[in-house]
């Protein structure tokens, strides 16, 4: 290879998308209004060039202006919803919830595993009066949700810490939080028994999590988790089982009956 072959590969070959993409990365972390001169600054650009993204951008309403900057746009959330709704659990989950007289009164979430976060998809509100739940688009570390951890037992323990080693200690969301590998191997353990997983305050304090696995669909489908979040204050020991009995039965009905039987075939 040619020092102008190399020179050529190690070059941005779409300069200006990689910085769009970077300026809605940087308006999705700061969930609030960003100013012209905050945009440029975070991009290391010159004020004249952030300006021309943010025209690009909001031309096709990727973002938008507002009095204090510039903020998501609206296209931002369709293009999430199409994501989601590529899933065809995804599209079937609001019905599943609603067939059961268990969740369809609960808040219940989909996520999916993105490197060592819960990336939640989807969201039933049902009649649960909590309303906190985790905002779609928004992730928590896998390590420390019911969600997420249900994204994780499918994994045996050698691959869990290889995937989390070097993120020691884990964050301390509330006193509860586990802050390293073999405590969460430990609840992994706990929950790959009973076929769920439990988050007791140890996300959001005040709030308790049940999750189960969702094989995918089809090849090439992400490995998702179904949720619920509830209040701390309802979450009796009969309460979580009736729950936690719930979502096994509607991750069931959205597995893909033809790959559960070739699963049962190859056995």
């Amino acid at each position: 290879m040619t020092d102008e072959q190399d020179d050529r590969l190690g070059r941005d070959p779409a300069p200006a998308v990689t910085r769009s993409i970077r300026l809605l990365d940087l308006l999705a972390q700061a969930r609030e209004p960003m100013t012209l001169t905050e945009l440029a600054t975070a991009l290391g650009l010159a004020k004249s060039s952030t300006a021309n993204l943010c025209l690009a951008l909001e031309a096709s309403d990727m973002i938008e202006r507002v009095a204090l900057g510039f903020r998501l746009g609206r296209r931002t959330a369709e293009l999430g919803g199409a994501f989601a709704a590529q899933f065809q659990q995804v599209r079937e989950f609001y019905s599943v919830c609603d067939a059961s007289s268990v969740l369809r009164r609960e808040l219940v979430q989909v996520a999916m595993l993105d490197g060592t976060d819960a990336l939640y998809l989807a969201r039933h509100e049902g009649g649960a009066r909590v309303r906190l739940g985790t905002p779609l688009g928004s992730r928590l570390p896998a390590a420390l949700s019911a969600t997420g951890r249900a994204l994780l037992m499918g994994f045996d323990d050698e691959t869990v810490t290889a995937l989390l080693a070097g993120h020691e200690p884990f964050p301390k969301l509330t006193d509860r939080s586990p802050t390293d590998i073999p405590a969460l191997l430990e609840r992994l353990a706990q929950a790959r028994e009973r076929g769920w997983t439990l988050d007791a305050e140890e996300s959001y304090a005040g709030i308790v999590g049940v999750a189960v696995p969702l094989d995918p669909w089809a090849p090439g489908d992400p490995r998702l988790a179904l949720g619920v979040g509830m209040s701390a204050a309802e979450a009796d020991d009969t309460h979580v089982e009736r729950v936690a009995t719930a979502l096994l039965e509607a991750a069931e009905a959205l597995t893909n009956p033809f790959s559960a039987a070739a699963r049962k075939g190859a056995r």
